[in-house]
């Protein structure tokens, strides 16, 4: 013999819920609520967080560029002072002066090479 249940189980067509009850009807408004409320925190916070990296990125490229232009200000400082050395040792006392390539001690190599 089949109980009740078992039967009215057996006759609901496919995969169908059994009848709820008002406090089922309740727990389950209580719940999509809930998870509506959640949902709804999730993408807030989501949100928050792409418009936080964001903001981090574009400072990021502002620093970006602030470095980019000192290391050509850099770069340019560097050409200007390597030609400015160049020119110097074409003319340099000291690179000039046989003396500094003499072996052995001498008291001050700078002053014997200075013009006088």
């Amino acid at each position: 013999a089949v109980s009740a249940s078992c039967r009215a189980a057996l006759q609901r067509p496919g995969n169908a819920p059994p009848p709820q009850s008002p406090e089922d009807d309740d727990r389950k408004v209580r719940r999509r609520e809930k998870n509506r409320v959640a949902a709804q925190r999730s993408r807030k916070k989501q949100t928050q967080k792409a418009d936080k990296l964001h903001e981090e990125y574009e400072c990021l490229e502002q620093e970006n560029a602030l470095l980019r232009r000192e290391i050509a200000k850099l770069n340019e400082e560097l050409q200007q002072l390597s030609l400015a050395l160049k020119e110097h040792e074409k003319m340099c006392p000291l690179l000039l002066c046989p003396m500094n390539f003499v072996p052995g001690l001498r008291p001050d190599p700078v002053a014997s090479c200075l013009p006088r």
